[in-house]
């Protein structure tokens, strides 16, 4: 479909892959530290965002340390897609002074989060100056990415020093997107939580994410936040079918096949852990 595409298509689908170029990335850093065979990794990365079977095998080989990061990107990630988002990353590093360890394992999930948010941001932008019904629909479905990121950064900080007062208005507020129905007015008030509790009373005041906590803090017929999240965006990608002359179904169409495959591993593991009565729950 891509190298059938001319622009500004090509340039849409292309950031549909950056998503996956970026988790690939992180999956052989995050993998590499913890001793992993590389050939594993490369089997585990998404199709969609794979590069040059030697720069996959050159990531993991750079030192576990801030320069040894920066030598990551000077050498091989600043001629790929995704290397202005690294590049971002380390600007915004540096001018923080950071001296700990950029690559400690919870600071990757902090580096993913990071380029994540660059990567919406950058595609919201791109969307929104096509205009028209992509900037409307595609527009919405990105913005409730964002909002979807901000909540689970939030609600996963609980109990690790992002969630520590110095840190909350100042590192973890730097990971929500500057995109977004939350966002500003929302995203200010996130920065503010502390515990579970006070992120309800928040999001309480957003009806269409009120639903959702609701169903996470009940923990009713064993549903996750994940899982109404994931309820929600199937009903807006199913949706994004019915516009006309537009480039979200590109992106639905995508989504949705993730969603089959979460789907047939659910029943997969159901019926070799012999818990048939849960298949429905997918």
């Amino acid at each position: 479909l891509r190298t059938q595409a001319i622009e500004p298509l090509s340039t849409f689908l292309d950031f549909i892959t950056y998503e996956y170029m970026i988790e690939n990335v992180m999956l052989l850093l995050k993998g590499t530290l913890s001793g992993r065979d590389i050939n594993e990794l490369i089997a585990q990365c998404h199709p969609l965002g794979m590069f040059k079977e030697s720069t996959m095998r050159s990531i993991p080989t750079f030192e576990s340390t801030p320069r040894g990061y920066q030598d990551l990107y000077q050498t091989v990630l600043v001629d790929t897609p995704v290397g202005p988002y690294f590049a971002q990353f380390l600007q915004e590093s540096s001018d923080r002074s950071e001296v700990s360890n950029v690559l400690e394992e919870v600071e990757i999930e902090i580096i993913k989060s990071s380029l994540i948010k660059y990567w919406i941001e950058d595609f919201a932008k791109f969307v929104d100056a096509l205009g028209g019904e992509t900037a409307v629909i595609m527009g919405d479905l990105l913005k409730v990415r964002a909002d979807t990121n901000a909540i689970n950064i939030t609600l996963n900080s609980f109990g690790t020093p992002l969630n520590e007062p110095a840190m909350r208005a100042s590192d973890r507020k730097r990971l929500y997107p500057a995109v977004g129905h939350l966002y500003p007015a929302g995203t200010s008030m996130l920065a503010d939580v502390g515990d579970e509790d006070e992120l309800g009373r928040v999001l309480e005041l957003f009806p269409m994410y009120s639903s959702i906590w609701n169903v996470h803090a009940a923990g009713s017929d064993g549903k996750s936040i994940d899982d109404a999240f994931y309820e929600r965006d199937v009903q807006m990608l199913e949706l994004a079918f019915e516009g006309q002359m537009h480039y979200a179904s590109f992106y639905a169409y995508v989504k949705l096949k993730e969603q089959e495959i979460r789907n047939l591993v659910w029943i997969s593991e159901c019926i070799l852990q012999q818990q048939k009565e849960e298949i429905h729950k997918f």
